[in-house]
């Protein structure tokens, strides 16, 4: 299973790297307030070299200060570096061996998961910033199945994000119906669940990374839990934002 993740992610990061490597302005503002194009990739470096920290020394990472500013000045740092792409490259390909080679729960900022989730989560974080960037430069990304692990995590994480919200962690199951970008249908939870939500798959990886606002998505709630749910869903960790 690694393998298969670890080549999506591969898959997903080249795409991005495509795109950013023909871009002229790595200044040019993205819809992240305060982000830009270098920010965004600066982001997905300091992470990969956090997550080698974290299998590595998973005592260091831990005893690292986590300050209330450490995403957006991290970034900054790593954005006024003249030769970040590089430094992106050398990072998720050093990831990319790690993880391949990682065993047991890897601690992280959020609950600590196993290699296959953390996999998952570079590819969520990798298309999320991806389409912060591909809507600064104005480039419309043709969907691929590579969403469904972007959908996963944030089913995965519904009651991370009502402990986040400082609500109780509903005690039903949700049942998510999506639509993957070739048609094909991707289920989770159980069939007859009183709570459902429901929609294109590219629409619900949109809602929990927070990159569009409900009202512009044809997701469809239904159930109290279902509806409580939805406005707050988020697949990454960290504290709830008012947006990307």
């Amino acid at each position: 299973m690694i393998t298969e993740l670890l080549a999506d992610l591969d898959a997903e990061s080249r795409e991005l790297d495509d795109l950013v490597a023909g871009a002229e302005d790595w200044s040019l503002p993205t819809p992240a307030e305060g982000w830009t194009i270098g920010h965004q990739i600066g982001h997905l470096m300091w992470t990969d070299k956090a997550a080698i920290l974290a299998i590595t020394d998973p005592e260091a990472f831990q005893a690292q200060p986590l300050t209330g500013d450490i995403v957006d000045r991290t970034a900054a740092e790593a954005a006024a570096l003249p030769n970040l792409l590089a430094l992106w490259r050398d990072s998720r390909a050093a990831l990319r061996e790690h993880l391949a080679r990682a065993e047991g729960k890897i601690v992280w900022f959020g609950p600590p998961m196993s290699p296959a989730s953390m996999a998952t989560a570079r590819i969520m974080e990798t298309w999320a910033h991806g389409q912060d960037v591909a809507d600064a430069l104005g480039v419309v990304r043709e969907p691929t199945a590579r969403i469904r692990h972007v959908c996963h995590i944030g089913v995965r994480t519904i009651g991370f994000a009502f402990l986040l919200n400082g609500l109780a962690v509903p005690d039903v199951e949700v049942r998510v119906e999506l639509t993957g970008p070739g048609g094909e249908s991707w289920v989770w939870g159980p069939e007859g669940a009183a709570n459902r939500v429901s929609g294109p798959a590219l629409d619900f990886a949109w809602l929990v990374t927070q990159r569009r606002s409900r009202k512009e998505l044809a997701i469809e709630a239904v159930g109290e839990v279902a509806e409580q749910w939805v406005p707050i869903a988020q697949a990454f960790a960290g504290p709830p934002g008012g947006g990307r």
